[in-house]
């Protein structure tokens, strides 16, 4: 397939794009800059695709957006999120729809469609939660409607915490826990869902290459782990002690919101449609992922 992606400069897109050549496909980067090299097509995100950058796709994978953990979410800083999103989401979705020959649309989503929702296990149909990111992700796989309604297959894959030797969340931890100075957040018994930047990439072709595959995907490992025990985890792979609390309101004193969302809520979600499909994961457990990014060796550990 020839197979354009956006946001292939970032944490999942430079992953992905390897991996998809390597499985035989013909990738362009969609960058916003000048092209540097034969395989990048400029794209400007206020205005869309245009037709040149769709002409002989079959497949339009976007992952570019602004990242949620890069500041405080300040009121411009939210519609900064929201507009990299859903506003420029819709625009594909459209260009799509008025295409000749209509590409496919696999887009990234997050598990924080789900909100707030303590030990209750999360799949596909699970409704939708409150807060900032459950609105931002709702609308966001809304705004692929143009594209669906023209008979396009569009598939969401909703990731949970990525975990990657290139950086994202687990590089902020990384001091601190070597330092000896990491812990629970909060009553630590909040669950996290995560993902092995390997199995989210795998997922993504999984999404690509499987026609049958429609709507939202749950892009995580089998066994979520509550955050006290990821924490320890983490503590186990640096050889470091991993006993040191933040407590909540120390968080939201530093972190505003960001704190509750993005530290904070639980989220127990399960790959009911991957494991459905008969998808195997590399790295379904967090300790040995963990000890697979943070050996000697990996650069990272």
């Amino acid at each position: 397939m020839r197979v354009a992606v956006t946001g292939a400069g970032g944490l999942v897109g430079a992953a992905l794009v390897p991996a998809l050549a390597a499985r035989g496909h013909r990738v362009t980067r969609l960058v916003r800059r000048a092209p540097r090299a034969a395989d990048e097509r400029a794209w400007d995100p206020r205005f869309g695709l245009d037709d040149d950058v769709l002409r002989g796709v079959d497949a339009i994978v976007h992952l570019a957006g602004e990242s949620i953990g890069a500041g405080r979410w300040t009121t411009a800083r939210r519609r900064a999120i929201l507009e990299s999103r859903a506003g420029t989401t819709r625009r594909i979705a459209e260009a799509i729809a008025r295409a000749a020959h209509p590409p496919i649309l696999i887009v990234a989503s997050a598990v924080g469609y789900y909100g707030d929702c303590g030990d209750e296990p999360l799949t596909e149909t699970s409704a939708p939660g409150a807060g900032f990111l459950a609105d931002v992700t709702r609308a966001w796989e809304a705004a692929t409607d143009p594209a669906r309604a023209a008979g396009v297959r569009v598939v969401h894959v909703r990731s949970g915490l990525v975990l990657s030797r290139r950086g994202g969340a687990l590089a902020r931890l990384l001091p601190v826990f070597r330092a000896g100075l990491g812990g629970r957040l909060g009553n630590g018994r909040q669950w996290v869902s995560w993902i092995h930047v390997d199995d989210l990439v795998a997922a993504f072709a999984r999404a690509l290459e499987g026609d049958a595959i429609t709507g939202p995907i749950n892009a995580v490992a089998p066994n979520p782990v509550r955050q006290r025990d990821f924490a320890a985890a983490l503590g186990r792979a640096l050889r470091r002690p991993a006993w040191l609390p933040t407590p909540a309101v120390a968080l939201r004193a530093a972190l505003g919101a960001m704190a509750d969302e993005l530290l904070l809520f639980s989220q127990r979600a399960l790959p009911e449609r991957l494991a459905g499909a008969g998808f195997r994961w590399t790295h379904g457990d967090i300790g040995p992922a963990l000890e697979s990014l943070l050996r000697p060796g990996t650069g990272f550990g």
